[in-house]
């Protein structure tokens, strides 16, 4: 019994207690996390764990303890208990579940607080890539062509075609190259990336204008069974047959790409089946055009479909079934609810002014492009079908009145109307225009007001101002906020000459819609009749900015310039005033004389000459052509010019004068003078006829010299009497004064002294016409002008 008795120690032997703070290497927690047996035991919940060694032999904690649950999950539990407890180590212990930050056995064991690793220096540099391999070749030249498509993508929406093309076919170069060297390492193909380049090919080939050349490349596409969605691109090809005017073949490929398209595309069936329709209407196969839009519109109808279907019947003539199709066009639905949607619900200011925010933005928009869209169709549908639907065009657009009132575009029936009074504008019947306008005058004031801006106009143009006065006022009083009826009432003040009251009826419909292009215009008018010229240039520059090609715009502009005293900026504006109407014969013969004015006859010639090529009857285009050609000492070419000019007005002497002094200025005599006898049996009153006979006969030494001196002084004789009787004078006097100025008969002509008829030359007396003589013009014509008495019978009659 003695055995198990203690004695206590002496002062200086070892703590009874020594040893308890050692335990077996069971209990070692801070090992567990490397002791693979502990890790399996704890995922597994079952198996034994082998015996340890004690770290200290010979202490009775070095036996497991058996328990029924076995040693492994006894001494998970235990080991889980003796995480809690304080260890006497000089290091704290964590006294939660989870590790804090930075708190680690190495911590524990002295180590200083580093959670971020910055002890371990920095990491290894990464490996180099080796540029030299054929996968990293293949990879960049992949990454070339990506980018080379992009661009291409980028050029064409910016319009550049041209570098959209280029770069296209560099990528489909690098494409080819790319291609090589995968099939010299037996890498697998990126097809994504060959459809990606042949169909950007394709499309640029074909926004270019390269048909063939697109067609090449779609069929690469097409007939490649890897490509799964290539067939869709028959629909491009048929595009381009469509373009090609090759019917037949676009809708054989629009056939074929509708077969290889599912039926849960229905969107794009649809507008397959749209261009096929379109493709048999250019071929005149209406019937079958007919077939597919009646299909569209059973599965999905649409207003371009139905416009296009009311087309068809329009063509073969069928007006029931315009009927049908009109009916079904006004019930394709707008699903815009435009005038709903902005209407204010209550008088927040700050809505209402979050509602005109967002009117005008992107969406509004093409709320109000789709509602003006579906109103130009049913409009002009109802304008083509109304005059052929029933006996007359007035019950046909009162049918289409009567169809519009019941469907959803109600708001269109008073437009209808005012249309139905245009049409009878046009054929010329004006009662019927104003007894349809004046139905207008009790409707609502918008109707009332267009109604009566239209009769305005009716009657501005039938130039009774008074009834165009009264219906501008009417209209200006029905909706103060229209601009049609604001320019109305600013032209009948016009009309009247009270230009400052007009400007400011123009004024007033340019602040109410700046768009107003008539408004414009006309005030620009008015400030040219104000004389205020700088304001006048300044509206019509605006009005240029919005109309670019508006002929009377830049007509205005030139006109302006030239008031102002610039001829080089009216020739700049005239200049391209011609590239708009190059055949305008009136702005050529401008331009020629503004050449002129500034001594550059060859560009006056050339745009005088074009101007006659376009219109050979202008007489001062001609007498200009003429007189050039004489001061370039080319008469023969004159002559064409005068006597086309002489053909015209047959009546003056003065243009058939040219052409004699033409044919004496280049030497030919004998037809001068036969032309100048010419002159004399249709104008024998002329003096300056008889002057150059006279002259002609002295010099050819012609026996017939005589006679036309005897002529000569008959008649300039009567004209001095004449002009006796007309002032007033003496007749001795002005007949001194007359024979003192004339030059001797016996004078040679042009032998020694030249003496010309001015090219302009117009003969006092004016034009005169071919009279028949009287019994005393026969005596004095026979008898010596000397000694014959002249009566009374002798002046012009």
């Amino acid at each position: 019994m003695m055995q198990n008795v203690h004695l206590a120690p002496d002062a200086d032997e070892d703590d009874l207690y020594s040893g308890y703070n050692d335990y077996n290497p069971t209990f070692d927690t801070e090992d567990l996390e490397n002791d693979v047996a502990f890790q399996q035991v704890a995922r597994t919940s079952h198996g034994r764990r082998p015996p340890g060694t004690a770290k200290i032999p010979g202490t009775p904690a070095s036996r497991p303890l058996a328990t029924g649950f076995g040693v492994g999950f006894c001494s998970v539990v235990f080991l889980m208990k003796m995480r809690y407890l304080p260890k006497n180590d000089g290091v704290a212990r964590p006294m939660t579940a989870v590790r804090a930050a930075g708190y680690t056995k190495a911590a524990m064991r002295g180590s200083p607080f580093d959670p971020l690793g910055q002890r371990r220096g920095p990491a290894p540099p990464l490996e180099a890539k080796n540029v030299d391999s054929a996968e990293e070749k293949i990879r960049q030249l992949e990454k070339k062509v990506n980018e080379l498509v992009e661009e291409s993508c980028i050029a064409n929406s910016c319009g550049d075609l041209k570098l959209a093309l280029e770069k296209a076919r560099e990528a489909g170069r690098k494409e080819r190259v790319l291609v090589r060297q995968r099939e010299q390492i037996a890498s697998p193909e990126n097809l994504d990336l060959t459809y990606s380049v042949l169909l950007n090919l394709a499309c640029q080939y074909a926004a270019n204008g390269m048909y063939a050349e697109a067609l090449n490349s779609y069929q690469v596409i097409v007939k490649n069974k890897l490509f799964t969605s290539g067939g869709r691109l028959k629909v491009n090809m048929g595009n381009i047959y469509l373009k090609q005017r090759n019917y037949s073949k676009a809708i054989k490929f629009y056939r074929m790409a509708l077969d290889q398209i599912p039926s849960v595309h229905k969107e794009m069936r649809i507008k397959i089946m749209e261009n096929i329709g379109v493709a048999f209407i250019k071929t005149g196969q209406y019937t079958d055009a007919i077939s597919s839009f009646e299909l569209i519109m059973s599965m999905s109808p649409n207003l371009k479909t139905g416009f296009n279907l009311i087309l068809c019947y329009f063509a073969i003539g069928n007006c029931e079934q315009m009927k049908k199709a009109f009916q079904k066009l006004i019930a394709v639905p707008c699903e815009v609810d435009y005038d709903d949607k902005y209407v204010s619900p209550n008088d927040d200011p700050h809505t209402n002014l979050l509602i005109e925010a967002i009117k005008n933005d992107s969406l509004g928009q093409m709320e109000r492009e789709r509602k003006s869209m579906a109103e130009e169709y049913i409009m002009t549908a109802a304008k083509l079908i109304a005059p052929v639907i029933e006996t007359s065009f007035a019950v046909g657009y009162d049918w289409c009145v009567e169809a519009v009132k019941t469907s959803q575009y109600v708001e269109l029936a008073n437009d209808l109307e005012i249309n139905k009074a245009t049409t009878y504008l046009r054929q010329q019947d004006f009662n019927q225009a104003l007894e349809t306008l004046k139905m207008f005058e009790q409707k609502d004031s918008n109707v009332k007001s267009a109604a009566a801006t239209n009769l305005s106009f009716l009657y501005y143009l039938e130039n009774e101002l008074a009834q165009a006065a009264n219906y501008a006022d009417l209209a200006v009083i029905s909706d103060r906020y229209n601009p049609a009826a604001l320019t109305n009432k600013g032209n009948t003040i016009f009309a009247k000459g009270d230009y400052e009251k007009a400007a400011e009826f123009y004024k007033e419909a340019l602040g109410n819609d700046s768009s107003c292009t008539e408004a414009l215009y006309n005030l620009g008018l008015t400030y040219k009749k104000l004389n205020r010229i700088d304001e006048a240039l300044d509206c019509f520059l605006k009005l240029h900015a919005i109309l670019r090609n508006s002929a009377q715009v830049l007509h205005q502009i030139a006109n302006i310039y030239e008031i102002m005293g610039d001829p080089n900026r009216a020739i700049e504006w005239l200049l391209q005033l011609i590239s708009v109407v190059p055949t305008d014969p009136h702005v050529l013969s401008k331009l020629g004389k503004l050449y002129d004015n500034e001594g550059d006859k060859s560009q006056a010639f050339h745009y005088y000459y074009e101007s006659y090529r376009y219109f050979p009857s202008n007489i001062e285009v001609i007498e200009w052509l003429g007189a050039y050609y004489i001061d370039t000492q080319f008469c023969e070419k004159a002559i064409e010019y005068f006597e086309r000019a002489a053909l015209i007005l047959p009546t003056q002497e003065k243009w058939q004068l040219m052409v004699a002094s033409c044919y004496r200025r280049s030497g030919n005599y004998q037809k001068a003078l036969e032309k100048y006898k010419v002159i004399h049996r249709k104008f024998p009153e002329n003096i300056e006829c008889l002057r150059f006979l006279v002259h002609l006969c002295t010099d050819m030494g012609m026996k017939e010299v005589q006679e036309y001196m005897t002529k000569l002084k008959k008649v300039e004789k009567l004209k001095e009497i004449r002009e006796q009787v007309s002032s007033g004078g003496t007749k001795g006097e002005r007949l001194n004064a007359r024979l003192k100025a004339f030059p001797e008969t016996s004078e040679p002509y042009e032998s020694s002294v030249c003496k010309e008829i001015d090219v302009s030359y117009i003969d006092p007396l004016g034009p005169q016409a071919e009279r028949p003589k009287t019994a005393a013009r026969k005596r004095a014509e026979e008898d010596d002008f000397a000694d014959e008495e002249l009566g009374e019978d002798m002046l012009p009659e």
